[in-house]
């Protein structure tokens, strides 16, 4: 019955019953996962534990402990809380970078569509301009046809 023990069982090293709590959360292919929780909060709490909660609930606890336990052992003093405040430094960077590419992007619409009214000024004066130099040069031409007697 050596081979059937789970991870929790064989790192304890104790017979693994059958109704064992830690069974369907440890498998024996992997001990790493409890001996990481049980070095963080100890096979006795973690068994309470798992028997508070509703069966549905225990595998996701299981994992839930084994993600803190892995980052405790990682960063003694911040655990998740240190990954976290990680993660939300990256998000607030993300999000000021964000706003100044959006910033930048306004800006450059901005110019564009300036430019783009400036084109349209500087063609419509150019139109104004050169329409009043034709009625400039026609009423010129229009007085002269008048004084030289051709009318």
């Amino acid at each position: 019955m050596n081979s059937g023990r789970c991870a929790a069982c064989r790192y304890l090293r104790r017979r693994c019953p059958p109704d064992c709590i830690f069974s369907p959360y440890f498998p024996p292919n992997n001990p790493q996962r409890f001996a990481s929780i049980h070095k963080i909060y100890g096979a006795s709490n973690v068994a309470k534990l798992l028997l508070r909660l509703p069966t549905h609930l225990r595998a996701e606890a299981a994992d839930s402990l084994n993600f803190e336990a892995q980052r405790r052992i990682e960063d003694p003093v911040y655990g998740c809380v240190g990954l976290i405040f990680l993660l939300q430094q990256h998000i607030q960077n993300a999000e000021s970078q964000l706003a100044k590419t959006q910033a930048e992007i306004a800006v450059m619409k901005s110019q564009a569509q300036h430019s783009q009214t400036s084109q349209f000024e500087a063609e419509s004066d150019f139109n104004n301009l050169l329409h009043q130099q034709l009625d400039t040069v026609e009423n010129l031409s229009f007085s002269n046809q008048t004084s030289s007697g051709f009318m």
